[in-house]
């Protein structure tokens, strides 16, 4: 999702956009204005067509944010943060901060966006008839009325991550009592249920149904990836959340002057030694902390004038944590504010650095050794 924009807010949830929904925006235009509503209503004129069929697409997918608005409402009423919402090819997605505490918190947080669908499936339907004698308002309400009923339907498929393979780890979870355990039996059922839509797709492709078969196929391909990821992710969440900070931190990034200019420090320090990041100091004291990533920003002609400390992340702006944060938090912390390094203070002073290679390292060995 990194090819997204932010374009508003809703609820104090950023709204996004991936550039993938572009595409689908356009396909669904097309196919309403010159395949649906002509074979449904042949008697309209042909811009008529063209004018609902955007009306349309926009309220479909005004639907599938209302859908994802369902799940964040709910989870921030859990205490669960929802860090965005993005519309994408597939619909569109609630990303939250952190797992669910409690299988109860799950089932609420995954069920909320089918009731919502079905809610607009009802309302748009009872659009449809009140307005029955106009026929175009009509049309497109039982349009969106039958797509929130697929939505509904589609989402409740017990394959995570769709909405009932969460509704089916919080069985497993609430029953067996593991997370983990939860999490492993949701995505093997979720992979075996993409595997069916895949080779369904695979099948109406050779029999003659390319287009309806290539989707079906696309989303099969997309939920063994999703599943797969998500089992992963929690992995490494239960791999990292038993471990801290003080565990893990490095203290091998040097401290260097202030007035050290950028050549300088690159000839001295990180062509020769490697180092990558750097602790600022000013009177003894540390100020802030430098990387290459504060260095990639300075043209290369000034490395010779500037001192590092005019290029410096000054230690009040620093994403920090204290030594007993669990990694797990840790990680979550560096892609909020994409970052690859977070110091660890005490006391108000730095006493070390977790960098992003030393949680994936950690993560790498621990699987390595797990038996």
């Amino acid at each position: 999702m990194k090819s997204s924009i932010t374009i508003g807010n809703i609820l104090g949830i950023p709204l996004r956009i991936h550039s993938s929904w572009f595409l689908i925006l356009f396909l669904v235009i097309i196919s309403l204005a010159s395949g649906y509503f002509p074979s449904e209503y042949p008697n309209w004129e042909a811009s008529t067509y063209w004018i609902i069929g955007v009306i349309t697409t926009l309220l479909f997918f005004g639907s599938v944010l209302l859908h994802e608005l369902g799940h964040s409402v709910i989870a921030l009423n859990q205490g669960v943060p929802v860090l965005n919402i993005t519309l994408f090819i597939f619909g569109g997605v609630a990303q939250i901060g952190r797992e669910p505490e409690s299988p109860d918190t799950e089932f609420k947080i995954a069920i909320a966006g089918p009731l919502t669908s079905l809610i607009l499936a009802g309302l748009f339907t009872l659009i449809g008839r009140i307005f029955s004698f106009l026929p175009i308002i009509s049309a497109v309400a039982l349009y969106l009325s039958r797509i929130n009923l697929i939505l509904a339907v589609f989402n409740t498929i017990p394959g995570f991550p769709l909405d009932g393979g969460r509704v089916l780890r919080a069985f497993f979870w609430k029953v067996g009592g593991s997370f983990r355990a939860a999490t492993t039996w949701a995505s093997y059922i979720g992979q075996g249920i993409a595997i069916l839509f895949l080779g369904y797709g695979i099948y109406q492709m050779f029999t003659g149904n390319i287009l309806n078969g290539l989707w079906l196929a696309f989303i099969g391909w997309f939920m063994i990836n999703a599943a797969n990821e998500g089992h992963k992710q929690v992995m490494v969440r239960e791999t990292l959340i038993n471990i801290t900070a003080n565990h893990l931190m490095t203290q091998d990034c040097p401290k260097v002057s202030g007035e050290i200019s950028i050549a300088d420090l690159i000839d001295d320090y990180v062509i020769e030694d490697g180092n990558r990041c750097f602790f600022i100091i000013e009177d003894g004291l540390i100020e802030g902390m430098l990387t290459l990533h504060n260095i990639k920003k300075v043209k290369q002609e000034e490395w010779n004038t500037l001192p590092v400390k005019k290029v410096m992340t000054p230690l009040d702006d620093l994403i920090t944590a204290p030594p007993d944060e669990n990694a797990w938090t840790l990680l979550r912390k560096m892609d909020e504010a994409d970052v690859n390094q977070i110091p660890v203070i005490e006391s108000g002073q730095m006493i070390g650095l977790v960098t992003r290679k030393i949680l994936l390292h950690y993560v790498r060995n621990s699987s390595e050794t797990r038996i």
